[in-house]
């Protein structure tokens, strides 16, 4: 073998091993970006309770949080009349006990649902936004739906006028990767699972195995990996080795804090802040 030839192999070799690293490889975030949201811990959903008496995602679990100082996660999704409103399913029948999509109703037709048989309504974006007034910082899930790009703009727009710490998520990396190019003063974040999760979702294995390993992330180069907890793979911790802040959900102990930078957690109350 001569040296050209020694030479170009390296190169390749060099090439094939960078690769990956290229795919996995997060967005680069200041220490001052992270700050609010490193060592917390943020309640999912709200400060909902087991027995469903606070429902998840109400103005009630949203002001239980924010007045003992948790931090929030939260979903967002459009209505059919264009609104942002709180909620996490696709569909009505798990919360509300309708039959039907959440994107296939006015936000005045869902004003008329109740959750969890309480007397709480499905919340505005902005209504949440008014109640925390910033006494807590924001993981906001945007969800994946049938308009996308019109969800990404309308959450920008009402946290471009909000007074108080947040950050963005989705388990879409196209969401992710819109923030990216359009909003990147906010810190992003890929939410990701197993690849059962997927599959479960209806997702075949192939999808589901790059979704799972975070290999989109070359579109939207996200500051922090959001993963289920338990097992996390091997490019996963390839990213946080290269900085991507360590997020875990949904904790339902204190111990699942170790070795994560911040953690979303229901149905008890840890410390505020454990690092």
């Amino acid at each position: 073998m001569n040296k050209k030839t020694a030479r170009m192999l390296c190169i390749g070799a060099a090439a094939a091993a960078a690769a990956p690293l290229f795919l996995i490889a997060p967005g680069a975030a200041t220490r001052r970006q992270k700050a609010p949201f490193y060592g917390l811990n943020f309640a999912h959903r709200g400060l909902h309770s087991r027995d469903k008496a606070v429902p998840e995602n109400s103005l009630e679990a949203f002001r239980l949080a924010a007045e003992a100082g948790y931090g929030m996660e939260l979903d967002v999704q459009l209505s059919k009349d264009g609104q942002v409103v709180v909620f996490h399913d696709d569909t009505l029948d798990r919360v509300c006990g309708v039959h039907g999509r959440v994107d296939e109703r006015t936000f005045e037709e869902l004003q008329q649902l109740r959750l969890c048989g309480t007397d709480q309504r499905i919340p505005l974006f902005s209504e949440v936004l008014e109640l925390v007034r910033g006494r807590g910082p924001l993981i906001v899930e945007l969800k994946n739906g049938r308009s996308n790009r019109e969800l990404c703009e309308k959450t920008y727009a009402l946290l471009e006028g909000y007074r108080g710490e947040a950050c963005i998520e989705s388990f879409n990396p196209m969401i992710v990767a819109w923030f990216r190019f359009h909003g990147r003063d906010l810190v992003r974040g890929q939410l990701a699972a197993p690849v059962q999760d997927y599959v479960k979702d209806g997702f075949s294995k192939p999808v589901g195995f790059v979704l799972s390993r975070t290999l989109l992330s070359f579109l939207a180069r996200p500051q922090f990996i959001a993963y289920r907890i338990g097992h996390r793979p091997l490019p996963v911790h390839l990213a946080e080795a290269l900085g991507a802040m360590r997020v875990g959900w949904t904790s339902h102990e204190p111990r699942n804090e170790k070795g994560r930078d911040a953690v979303i957690f229901e149905f008890y109350k840890p410390k505020l802040r454990y690092k």
